[in-house]
């Protein structure tokens, strides 16, 4: 990287430090750090806890299941985060929760302008309110469903705004044209052979049209996401109902 800084450096809070390695050094998160636009820091947590048997949890006070992560290790795991910042820019800390706001590709756009990400992936039964109060800007969820732990969701943050970064991918006009980007599925596509099975590909792919490819494609985007994902339509509509009331002036 010489002496150039990396556009988005993350700093990953996590008992399980090995799971993030072989995602991190492959294919475009692996290429993004080679070229110099990210670089990734990892911090076990474990390092931070201060008795003979290296505990970071406890149970809860007033009783009840499971245990706890202390919020004195994980505040000192995050001090180490913040200690010596890569470069100047907005900086942000995230815990991986499944309280937080579902992650979608509107917060990825958000979050690939940052300059430093603390990704906190949490365990057990939870974390002290106190480091939440103290240390978390945003607690984000990945879906609705349970995980061991939010080292996978941290890596699916950081992969999903990795490669909004400028050069990251090659060809960034494909990045437009991605499912989600126009809060609409992508279109079908297809290449060689031209007839497999029965199955021929859509002529008007093949006349050279661009004005009529164009159109075909948004029409199968729309009709994609109808069929498939009522939800993102109902939030489409919605959109376009807003839009041509304020065209109108209604």
């Amino acid at each position: 990287m010489g002496d150039s800084q990396p556009k988005l450096f993350f700093s990953f809070l996590t008992l399980f430090p090995e799971i993030f390695q072989p995602v991190l050094g492959s294919s475009l998160l692996g290429k993004a750090k080679t070229k110099g636009l990210v670089d990734y820091r990892l911090i076990q947590i474990r390092d931070f806890a201060t008795d003979k048997h290296r505990t970071v949890d406890d149970t809860p006070f007033g009783g009840g299941e499971g245990m706890i992560l202390k919020v004195d290790v994980l505040h000192a795991a995050w001090q180490e985060a913040q200690r010596q910042p890569p470069r100047e820019g907005k900086s942000l800390t995230v815990l991986l929760s499944p309280q937080g706001r579902l992650f979608d590709q509107e917060m990825a756009h958000e979050l690939s302008s940052y300059a430093h990400l603390t990704l906190v992936s949490g365990h057990y039964e939870g974390v002290d309110e106190r480091f939440i109060d103290l240390c978390v800007d945003r607690e984000v969820s990945i879906g609705n469903y349970v995980l061991t732990g939010g080292e996978l969701p941290a890596l699916v943050m950081a992969d999903t705004i990795t490669r909004l970064i400028p050069g990251v991918v090659g060809n960034e006009r494909s990045l437009t044209e991605e499912s989600l980007e126009k809060g609409l599925l992508k279109y079908p596509q297809y290449t060689r052979p031209r007839e497999f099975l029965g199955r021929s590909v859509p002529d008007v792919l093949l006349g050279g049209d661009h004005e009529a490819i164009a159109a075909w494609r948004q029409g199968e985007m729309e009709r994609r996401t109808a069929e498939k994902r009522s939800d993102l339509w109902d939030l489409y509509s919605a959109a376009l109902k807003r839009q041509k009331e304020v065209q109108f002036g209604k």
